[in-house]
């Protein structure tokens, strides 16, 4: 039998697991080499890391768009 915290965690979990399914990908496995805010060149690493999804934004616009709210 579960209890209110064990409904909590299922709810919460659930919630993550919708909220990630809807989240857009602008480029499913690619990264531009410069990014389109700025123009600076996106490290390897960060087009390493972001192989799964991809991205479009350096490491410093990507974080100022997140903080705005701005998607892709």
């Amino acid at each position: 039998m579960s209890d209110n915290a064990d409904v909590a965690d299922n709810v919460i979990a659930l919630n993550l697991a919708v909220a990630m399914a809807a989240r857009p990908t602008a480029n499913p496995g690619q990264c531009t080499l410069e990014c389109v805010d700025c123009g600076d060149v996106i490290l390897e690493a960060r087009r390493l890391a972001m192989l799964d999804r991809g991205c479009t934004r350096c490491t410093d616009c990507q974080d100022l768009a997140d903080r705005r709210g701005v998607r892709t």
